[in-house]
Order: structure tokens, then sequence, then C-alpha cells
């Protein structure tokens, strides 16, 4: 019997997505390294930039998915869900490396028979890992991480992490100039894109790699997914400031707190594919998506201040006297 309660032994931890993760982090140095040393550009960006992108998040979620296993029921479901998603995230980072050696597009890339192949397999094991995450996160919503919060944290993250997810599906669409290629003869061998409004390639941001000039389906996608490591982190920070500040030493106040950021953060992963569907770059914002974004912050602020003013008022309520 698992206990729920405590933080488990890392021997307890899922030993593949470890692995994953162990083999898949000197590949951020490799990327580093390859984007100093490698001057080849793909799609607009340097060649080394996506596998750097893709081992930074394998790293994180395989780490995560490991440490959450521990909490789960040891039955055959999620033994096999487990280690079906680290063995789709070592399929799919391996079309990635191995399509930048060859100096080729890894998504969206229909160009040639083995492109095409390469491709196939995996957009598969996005399909296939994301059931399979499915999978696991039914399970996670019945057990108890810790205490509370860290349980709603955990809950909720994995819920928006499952919606994120699925947004890359809506990026393996042909665009319209793609549909259009297909019967005036421009085909350029690629069905689908991440951007919206506008080509890929065009100019993008520093680090993130997102487009400056139209909108970005990545965006939604990266908030969404990491949902499962935000919403978590945010209760631990919680429960450290508890020794420093009084109103949060209540368990039932950091789980409100959880609960009031995780509503804000499923609302900015919507906003995130809202402005990226109507075409806008992050950076570019219209009048409209400001004050969706304000009235998000300030609903957001409002009942995290009504939850630490109710939980004091509660405080300095005079106690009735035992019987």
């Amino acid at each position: 019997m698992v206990d729920r309660t405590r933080c488990p032994d890392t021997r307890e931890w899922h030993r593949p997505l470890l692995l994953v993760a162990a083999v898949t982090a000197p590949f951020v140095v490799i990327s580093l390294a390859g984007m100093l040393f490698d001057g080849r550009v793909l799609v607009g960006a340097p060649i080394w930039f996506k596998p750097f992108k893709f081992a930074v998040s394998i790293v994180i979620y395989a780490v995560t998915w490991a440490w959450l296993y521990a909490y789960l029921p040891r039955n055959r479901w999620v033994r096999r869900s487990t280690t079906i998603i680290a063995a789709m995230l070592a399929i799919e980072y391996l079309v990635i490396v191995g399509q930048v050696v060859r100096g080729r597009q890894s998504h969206f890339n229909v160009a040639t028979p083995l492109d095409a192949g390469l491709w196939a397999a995996m957009a598969t094991s996005i399909v296939v890992l994301w059931i399979a995450n499915l999978v696991v996160a039914a399970y996670l919503l019945r057990e108890k991480v810790g205490g509370p919060s860290l349980t709603w944290g955990v809950r909720a993250g994995a819920v928006i992490s499952l919606f994120g997810a699925a947004v890359a599906f809506m990026m393996t669409r042909p665009t319209a100039a793609q549909r259009a290629s297909f019967s005036d003869g421009t085909f350029a061998g690629v069905i689908g894109g991440h951007s919206v409004g506008v080509a890929d390639g065009g100019p993008i941001m520093p680090v993130t790699g997102w487009s400056t000039t139209g909108g970005d389906l990545r965006i939604a996608h990266f908030v969404g997914l990491h949902a499962l490591q935000a919403l978590p982190l945010v209760a631990v920070l919680l429960a450290l400031l508890a020794g420093r500040v009084a109103v949060l030493r209540a368990e039932a106040v950091r789980t409100r707190l959880v609960v009031v950021a995780s509503a804000g953060y499923a609302a900015l992963t919507l906003l995130s594919l809202w402005q990226a569907l109507r075409g806008q770059p992050l950076t570019s914002p219209d009048g409209l998506t400001l004050a969706v974004a304000c009235l998000l912050v300030v609903a957001v602020v409002a009942a995290a201040v009504a939850v630490l003013a109710t939980s004091r008022r509660d405080r300095r309520r005079p106690q009735a006297p035992a019987t």
C-alpha cells in the first residue's frame, strides 16, 4: 500500500521515465553547442533550436511523471501507461534529432517518403502519448499527493496539461495556403504548421522562437502543457511561505489559493489559444485581448484577496467555549 501523504523515496519513481530524462538531458548541452557551431537555419530558426527546446521540456515532463508515479496505484494500467509515455517521448525526440542531422524539418514534413514516414511515426507517438496521459491522469484525479493544496495543484495541473497537449492536434491541419497548393501544383511538402495568419519561418521571439508577426499555437501548447509543473509549484511555494505568513498556515487557505491559481491558469491557457487563433502575436495583442487579460488579472487578484480576508476574519472571530 502506497502512503499518499508522505514524500516518496526516489526508488519508487518510474524508472523508464527517469531513464528517458537521463538520456535526453545531455542533448540540452549538445543542442546548445549545435546552435553555437552549426550555422544551419531551418524554418527561420537555428537548426538545433528545436532539439534544445524539446530536450528541456522532455526532461522536465518525464521527471514530473516519474515522481507522480510514486503516488499512483501499482496496477497494470498505470504501469503500462507510464511506460508508454516514456517510450513515446523517446520516439518523438529520436525523430527530431534524426531529422536535424539530416538537415530536414521534422514536424509536418511529408516531402519525401522517408520524411512522411518519420512524421507519421512522430504523429502516432503524439496521439498515443496523449491517450496514455489521459489514462494516468484519470487515476491521478482519485489519489492524494501530499496535503490537500498539493493534491489539488497536481489534479488541476494534470487536467490543464491534457488540454495543452491536445492543442498540438490543431497544428496538424493544413492551412488555407497549403490546401490551395494541392490543386495548383505548388505543394511544398508540408502539411500543418504552428503559425496562424502567416507562414511558419517568419520573424520570431528570442528564446521561445514564437512568431512575432502572427498567431502561434505553440504558446497555448506550452502554457497548458506545463501546468503540470506550475500549479504544484504554487502549492509548494505557499507551503514554504506558511512559516513566515501566519494566514497561510491553515491548509484550507492554501488549498483555496491553489484553486484560485488553477482557475486563473486555465483561463490564461484559453486566452493564449484565443489570441493565437485570431492571428495575433503574443507581443502585439489588440485592445480586446488586453481588456480580457486585465479582467483576468483583476478576477484572480480579487479572488485571492477574498480568500485571505475571509481567513483573517475567521481567525479573529471569538471561538465558542468548549462544553
